[in-house]
């Protein structure tokens, strides 16, 4: 099991642009930043570092356009075995780069080894237990794949179904959802699990507490047996474990 800790992020100050080359550079500053930040920079001559070092030539640009320079600890930790196709069952607390650890993996993924999405199959699914959370992720895949020729959705309750239910049609790679929404277009025939082949459960100690754990297992029943699953817990009580084993084979 891997304990995964927090990392102290940093935010970046504007510097004034070289006189020869005019060329931008920028000075950093010790401070508090939103989740998932690392070291920044804007170097023309930028050079991945650590983990990131590992990626496809899109992602690094889009991790430095983002403004990332250096893996936290949890990203050094997971991307190396994700590439490699491990499961992984980790303990991260919301902050420490989690949602980048797991999804640039994927995108790389996605990206060497393309297929023609199928309608109603995504190859991807990531189960989170809120709206909120499930809006983010999103958002972090058209951070990351900005580069990349990767098509993605949000399915949650709350809001009509219908338009989910077109960009279902169209054929996705990745399909972003919460438990009560995604089994309703299951069961209704408009999204299926049998072509999944990555799959990441996020915050599963908030989705047992949100009493989801019934609807957890009826998507974990329509999972392929052969597929890379990604489990992500701030906390390791028994029932979150007991889950977990349900899930991943072979976990970092």
């Amino acid at each position: 099991m891997s304990n995964l800790h927090k990392y102290a992020p940093e935010r970046r100050t504007r510097n004034q642009s070289r006189q020869n080359a005019g060329v931008k550079s920028t000075q950093f500053q010790n401070n508090t930043a939103h989740h998932e930040k690392a070291h920044r920079v804007k170097h023309s001559d930028h050079v991945a570092k650590g983990a990131f070092a590992a990626l496809i030539s899109p992602l690094k640009k889009a991790v430095r356009d983002a403004g990332y320079d250096t893996p936290t600890p949890i990203q050094e930790m997971a991307i190396p075995h994700l590439l490699n196709g491990r499961d992984m069952l980790g303990c991260a607390q919301t902050g420490t780069g989690k949602t980048a650890a797991f999804m640039l993996p994927i995108l790389q993924y996605l990206d060497e080894n393309p297929k023609r999405p199928v309608p109603g199959k995504p190859r991807v699914l990531v189960l989170t237990p809120t709206r909120e959370l499930a809006a983010q992720i999103d958002d972090s895949i058209s951070t990351y794949g900005r580069y990349l020729r990767v098509s993605h959705t949000v399915i949650f309750g709350g809001v009509g179904q219908q338009p989910q239910v077109t960009k279902l049609r169209r054929g996705l790679d990745i399909v972003v959802a919460t438990p009560g929404r995604l089994l309703d277009l299951m069961q209704q025939g408009h999204v299926s699990m049998n072509a999944v082949e990555l799959f990441v459960l996020d915050e599963a100690d908030r989705m047992l507490d949100m009493g989801f754990i019934h609807d957890i297992r009826k998507v974990i029943a329509k999972l392929p047996e052969k597929r890379q699953s990604l489990f992500f817990s701030a906390t390791m009580a028994s029932e979150v474990v007991a889950l977990a084993q349900t899930l991943v084979h072979d976990a970092v």
